[in-house]
């Protein structure tokens, strides 16, 4: 059976406390279900189509009457993509599903997303595709979530098809999770990667695969960050161990930005059906804060659509500064992040740490280029965590880079990285960096006034570099190691920088 809908100019809108809504006509199969109960088989399909204009809600959601006797609901679906004038955005629509507990914001009906990385997907009690939560079909309304990402002047026209198979549903397994404690060495500094996508969003590559890289890398600890989606965490537990710490997260993929969800609870959802002007963000970054894990702004100056961070940084704990093989736009956040650093330095106020992490979604995406490396009582979540938010760390290409940076002054006071030399302002300060792995890289020091030191590393890329100033002349300093000048008028690729070390009472 095929239905129609109409354009959305026919809907009115629903606004659900976030973002603008349309809902469509419900989807009934009341009537579809054979005779009898539980041991029911078959399956039933019906087909809807429709049209939505440029300007539409940020999600439309296609209510589904679900009948008792449901073992497996699948779904598929498809657009058209008409060409447009160059500089005019195309048709890109994604998909997801809330079950019958419905599509309040943070309620908890959320079963599933895949974006615009499938075009199809089934939910049922033992199973579901990656991106979605094995559960019960329960009877009741459903909701297809379809969003509209970019809408070409023709219109976007679409067709969903749903169908139900009947039969006694399976046993939904109880969820396994990595343990929160690898064997670690006591108090050092570890490496780890934070940002990673695997077939379970819009990545390529299996857990296990993301897991063998990770070790390839050097990584001492990961973390699951899938486009608005849990449903990873339950398929991680066989691949931690010993020498690999896995941490539960979400990239919250809003159309204002990326934000990490890091280190959370396992099996935590974060709602991600906001905008600014919605003033939810304040909330959910609490619920991350409430789950145990640390708000991320990622990529803040991306030039993906929605990409580009728009909510601030108040509500920050760190900040993804470097994204992947370092590009301009990581040039200006790291311009962005360091333009913060003096206000706080004078007002000895809160102060946001940086990282770096890969973003990688596929071969050859390098997993753990960059990595952010922390100085960490021991290898678990809890001072994995602790070392990222209190800034004591660093961010390196790979693990052939290695540094060691800190300040001396006074009578023997040493303050090392994310930390603050306690001295009087007139206090001559030594700063020292140590590096090793760095060939062909130079080194500099960046302090509220700009870069005020530079110096050319030995060939072999190992050296250390000292540094004399104040309090008073510098209220921070930070390191950076790059690579020869790419691209004229910018500085060469980072090759390592790490967090500050504040100077002055």
């Amino acid at each position: 059976m095929c239905k129609d809908e109409h354009a959305l100019g026919r809907r009115g809108l629903l606004v659900t406390g976030a973002a603008a809504a349309l809902t469509l006509g419900t989807v009934s199969f009341a009537n579809a279900a054979p005779a009898g109960a539980g041991d029911n088989t078959g399956d039933h399909t019906e087909v809807v189509r429709g049209t939505l204009p440029p300007g539409s809600p940020d999600f439309v959601y296609l209510p589904v009457e679900i009948p008792r006797g449901v073992r497996e609901l699948h779904v598929a679906y498809s657009y058209e993509r008409p060409v447009v004038p160059p500089g005019t955005q195309g048709n890109a629509l994604d998909i997801g599903i809330f079950d019958e507990r419905g599509t309040a914001l943070g309620g908890k009906g959320f079963r599933g997303w895949s974006g615009g990385a499938r075009t199809e997907f089934f939910i049922r009690a033992d199973e579901a595709t990656p991106g979605y939560i094995p559960g019960p079909v329960r009877a009741g309304t459903w909701h297809i979530a379809l969003g509209p990402y970019t809408v070409a002047p023709q219109g976007l026209a679409y067709e969903v098809t749903i169908t139900l198979r009947y039969g006694a549903p399976g046993r939904t397994p109880k969820p396994v999770y990595p343990p929160e404690r690898a064997k670690g060495r006591g108090r050092a500094w570890y490496r780890g990667d934070c940002h990673v996508h695997s077939v379970h969003s819009d990545g390529r590559r299996t857990l296990a695969e993301i897991a063998t890289l990770a070790r390839a890398a050097g990584l001492d600890f990961i973390n699951s960050s899938e486009h608005n989606t849990h449903s990873a965490h339950a398929h991680w537990a066989d691949l931690a161990g010993d020498d690999l710490l896995i941490l539960m997260g979400e990239e919250v993929t809003t159309r204002n930005g990326h934000v990490l969800a890091l280190g959370t609870d396992p099996g935590t959802f974060v709602d991600w059906r906001y905008r600014v002007k919605d003033n939810r963000f304040g909330h959910y970054a609490g619920e991350i804060r409430r789950a145990g894990g640390l708000v991320v702004p990622a990529h803040p100056h991306a030039t993906c659509i929605g990409c580009n961070w728009k909510f601030g940084f108040g509500e920050a704990d760190a900040l993804e500064v470097w994204n992947g093989p370092y590009t301009p736009d990581d040039e200006v956040s790291l311009a962005d992040w360091d333009s913060t650093l003096a206000v706080a330095a004078r007002s000895r106020g809160r102060w946001t740490p940086a990282m770096g992490n890969s973003d990688a979604h596929r071969d050859p995406d390098p997993i753990g280029t960059p990595q952010t490396v922390v100085l960490a009582d021991d290898l678990t979540r809890e001072a994995i965590l602790e070392g990222i938010s209190a800034g004591r760390s660093y961010v390196a290409e790979s693990k052939a880079v290695s540094l060691s940076f800190s300040a001396t002054g006074g009578r023997g006071k040493q303050a090392g990285i994310g930390e603050r030399l306690r001295v009087d302002e007139d206090t001559p300060v030594t700063v020292r960096l140590e590096v090793t792995g760095a060939p062909g890289c130079s080194a500099r020091f960046v302090t509220d006034q700009g870069v005020l030191h530079t110096v050319t590393l030995p060939a072999l890329g190992t050296g250390t570099v000292e540094w004399r100033t104040t309090p008073e002349y510098a209220t921070y300093v930070r390191a950076e190691v790059r690579h020869p000048v790419l691209v004229p008028g910018l500085p060469g690729p980072l090759a390592a920088f790490t967090n500050p070390v504040f100077l002055g009472k």
